[in-house]
C-alpha cells in the first residue's frame, strides 16, 4: 500500500484552504490541499443563482490579488468562483480535487498523523482544517417533514422557479433570508418573512461603504464576540448595486413580516410577539453606526458630505402594529418554506481531543493544544473579520508562520553544544 507523505495537509480548497496554501508556499512548507469536490465548491452549488458578494470587490478579496472588476462592484458567485480558480493557478497550489478526507488520527509510536481518504492513505506532520463555517445546513425541527408543504434550506435554494405555485415563508432575517425574500417578492411571489434579532448596517453612508466604516472604526478587529449578540445575524446585501436592507420598506412593498418562528400544530405555525422589538433592535444598530461615523468624521476633520436623510425611519407597517401570531399555512396558501437558519460545523473526520463539550474547536487564533492541529476559516477565529476573504488570509498567515516557526525549533540539535567533561 502506497502512503503519500507531506509535511502539512490542508483539508478544504475554499478561501481558507487557498489562503493557507499561499502562505505555506511563501514559507517553503511542503503541503497538499485535499478537496472532496472542486475549488470553491460552496460558491458553485450551495448558493442561489443571483447571489453576489456582500462586500465590494476592492474589499472582499485577498490582499495579494484583486478582482478583475470595478472596485465598487459586487462580484457574482460565478465571478467569485473564477477568482478563486485564478488564484489557485497564480500560487500554483498543490490541490487534489475529488478526494474526501474520511478520518485523521494521531500516529501511534511516532509524530504526525495518519489520514484515510477516498483516494488512499496519507501521512502528515500537521493538519489544517480549512473546511469553513458552512458545513452542515441547520433546519430546526419545527414543521414535520411529512407536512403538506415543501421545505428546503437556503443552501438548496437556487431561484424562484424551483418553488411550487403559492406563497412562500422565509425563516431568517440575516443576509441570506432577507435577500432571498426580496428576490421572491420581486418575482411576484406572496412572501412571508419571519424576522429575528438582527444587525442592520447602512450599505453606505456619507459616500463610504459600510465595510470602510467598520474598518476605520476598528470593528473588523474586535477580538471577542459579545455573548449577548453571538447569535444575532447581519442583514446586509450587495444585490442590485448594493442597498441597505430595510424591513419596513419590504413590508410597504407587500412582504408580510412575522416574529420569530416558534411552534407548529396541525397545519398552523405560531410566531413570537417580538416583531417590533426585533426591527427596532436593527434600527438601533443602524443609527448607532451612523452616530459613530459622524463622530469619526468630526474628530478627524474629514470632508465627507452630510446625509441627513439616512436617519429617516419609515412609520411602522400594519403587520408590525397588528402582528400575525398564528398562520394557517393552507389558508394562507403557503406551499413552501425556506429555512435561512445557518449552518453547523462538522468535524467528525478529525479524531482528536481538540473540541469542547459542544463540539466546537478549542483553539487560540487557530492553534490548538494538540501539536500539529490547526483551524482556519472559522468565524471569530482571531477577530470579527476572520470569516471574510481578506480576514481568513491574515489568519492563514499567522498559522503558516506558526508552522514555520515550529520547523525552526525542530531543526535545532545539540551537535553544536560544547559539553564539559569532568576532570
Amino acid at each position: 500500500m502506497t502512503i503519500r507523505k507531506t509535511d502539512t495537509l490542508v483539508v478544504g480548497a475554499g478561501q481558507a484552504g487557498l489562503a493557507m496554501s499561499e502562505h505555506l508556499g511563501y514559507n517553503s512548507v511542503d503541503h497538499i490541499v485535499l478537496e472532496r469536490d472542486r475549488i470553491a465548491e460552496c460558491w458553485r452549488t450551495a448558493r442561489w443563482d443571483s447571489l453576489v458578494a456582500n462586500g465590494p470587490a476592492w474589499h472582499d478579496c485577498f490582499p495579494s490579488m484583486d478582482f478583475e472588476l470595478h472596485p465598487d462592484a459586487f462580484a457574482t458567485k460565478d465571478e467569485v468562483t473564477k477568482y478563486f480558480e485564478d488564484f489557485a493557478k497564480k500560487i500554483n497550489a498543490p490541490i487534489q480535487c475529488g478526494v474526501e478526507v474520511r478520518e485523521v488520527r494521531k500516529k501511534i509510536g511516532g509524530p504526525g498523523f495518519s489520514i484515510e481518504t477516498t483516494q488512499g492513505h496519507f501521512e502528515a506532520n500537521n493538519i489544517v482544517a480549512a473546511t469553513g463555517p458552512f458545513q452542515h445546513p441547520v433546519m430546526p425541527p419545527v414543521v414535520p417533514k411529512d407536512a403538506s408543504v415543501q421545505q428546503l434550506h437556503s443552501n438548496d435554494y437556487y431561484n424562484p422557479e424551483q418553488l411550487p405555485v403559492g406563497a412562500v415563508l422565509v425563516v431568517g432575517s440575516g443576509s441570506s433570508g432577507s435577500q432571498i425574500a426580496d428576490e421572491l417578492l420581486r418575482a411576484g411571489k406572496e412572501v412571508y418573512l419571519s424576522v429575528g434579532p438582527h444587525d442592520r448596517p447602512p450599505r453606505s453612508y456619507r459616500g463610504r461603504d459600510f465595510v470602510w466604516w467598520l474598518g476605520v472604526l476598528g470593528k473588523w478587529d474586535l477580538a471577542t464576540v459579545d455573548p449577548d449578540t453571538a447569535h444575532v445575524t447581519i442583514a446586509v446585501s450587495g444585490a442590485h448595486g448594493g442597498n441597505t436592507v430595510d424591513f419596513r420598506r419590504l413590508a410597504a412593498r407587500g412582504m408580510k413580516l412575522l416574529g420569530m418562528t416558534q411552534t407548529y400544530d396541525n397545519g398552523v405555525l405560531h410566531f413570537a410577539n417580538d416583531l417590533i422589538k426585533n426591527i427596532e433592535y436593527g434600527d438601533a444598530n443602524y443609527l448607532s453606526m451612523l452616530d459613530e461615523a459622524d463622530a469619526y468624521v468630526k474628530r478627524n476633520g474629514l470632508e465627507l458630505p452630510e446625509e441627513p436623510g439616512a436617519r429617516e425611519i419609515d412609520d411602522d407597517h400594519v403587520c408590525m402594529t397588528n402582528p400575525t401570531l398564528e398562520l394557517d399555512l393552507a389558508e394562507a396558501g403557503v406551499t413552501s418554506i425556506i429555512w435561512a437558519t445557518g449552518y453547523a460545523n462538522d468535524f467528525e473526520w478529525l479524531k482528536a481531543d481538540v473540541f469542547d463539550k459542544d463540539g466546537k474547536p478549542n483553539h487560540q487564533r487557530g492553534v490548538t493544544t494538540e501539536q500539529g492541529i490547526y483551524f482556519v476559516g472559522l468565524p471569530w477565529l482571531s477577530r470579527r473579520g476572520s470569516s471574510f476573504i481578506w480576514g481568513v488570509w491574515h489568519d492563514a498567515k499567522y498559522i503558516a508562520d506558526h508552522i514555520s516557526t515550529q520547523h525552526n525549533y525542530l531543526k535545532y540539535h545539540n551537535s553544536n553544544l560544547v559539553v564539559k567533561k569532568d576532570t
